[in-house]
């Protein structure tokens, strides 16, 4: 999930937070988030539809199947 990962994390920096920050918009521990980022951990299903809902993307574009 290398795209998740590098699509997270552009997402993240093009709104100007930090992990810290964002962790804590969806209810994480900074570390949980970190890993995401570093793609060493895969969220859940419920994670997924948060993130996409917060970023107003698509979870096809979090998973590198849509450019949008």
């Amino acid at each position: 999930m290398k795209i998740f990962a590098e699509r997270l994390k552009r997402l993240r920096e093009e709104r100007e937070l930090s992990q810290r920050k964002l962790a804590a918009i969806l209810g994480l521990n900074h570390s949980s988030y970190a890993r995401y980022e570093h793609n060493t951990a895969e969220p859940t299903q419920e994670m997924v539809l948060k993130i996409a809902d917060f970023f107003g993307v698509s979870v096809n574009y979090l998973f590198g199947t849509d450019d949008y």
